[in-house]
């Protein structure tokens, strides 16, 4: 499998961004079920999804039950999120299962995976500020548009650099200079086995 390009997971994250804000709504994939393009895409749109809700728990005139239902879609969707990842950790551990590490090769604190979980959040970071610099309201004071048009700038700075820095973990797997080693995240608050909260609530 040939290992993918840091420029190429943006360009799907930014579609997937688009797509879901033509509609404010789920998009149909348009990548092959089962690839890598189509899991990247997916992984997006999970975060577009819970970005949207997560900005709607905070409003202040929501009700109780509302805020109940929503914390559980967010759970739900952390759930999907850390799905997504593992899966395309899967993808990276196949692109470089043939690569012999040297014996000197160090590991890395996140796997792949995490760092195109990072870069998927950024691309809606920079959307919706991107959408804060163009605001023509005037509610939307001029200070408010230069505030923001600097962490734009930050955002975008914070885009080249990520995309760098996955270029060149691929490059030092492929050259066993580093090797993968991936650990699963093992999150307890949605097993009823590990969450003491509900299993000692079993009846």
């Amino acid at each position: 499998m040939k290992a993918l390009e840091a420029k190429k997971a943006v360009s799907i994250f930014q579609e997937s961004v688009l797509d879901w804000h033509k509609k404010e709504a789920p998009h149909p994939n348009p990548y092959p079920e089962g690839s890598l393009e189509s899991t990247l895409y997916q992984k997006n749109h999970i975060d577009t999804i819970q970005w949207h809700i997560e900005d709607e728990i905070r409003r202040p005139d929501i009700a109780l039950e509302d805020v109940v239902a929503l914390k559980r879609k967010i759970d739900k969707l952390n759930q999907d999120r850390t799905d997504m990842v593992e899966k395309l950790d899967d993808f990276v551990i196949e692109m470089f299962r043939s690569v012999t590490p040297k014996p000197n090769a160090r590991l890395n604190s996140e796997s792949p995976a995490w760092l195109l979980d990072r870069m998927s959040i950024l691309e809606l970071k920079i959307y919706h500020m991107e959408e804060q610099v163009a605001r023509k309201d005037s509610s939307a004071s001029k200070e408010h548009i230069a505030k923001c048009q600097a962490k734009l700038d930050i955002l975008l700075d914070q885009r080249e650099d990520l995309k760098k820095c996955l270029d060149e973990l691929f490059l030092d797997y492929s050259e066993g200079t580093k090797r993968v080693k991936v650990y699963r995240q093992m999150k307890m608050y949605n097993d009823q086995n590990l969450n003491p909260s509900l299993y000692k609530n079993q009846k």
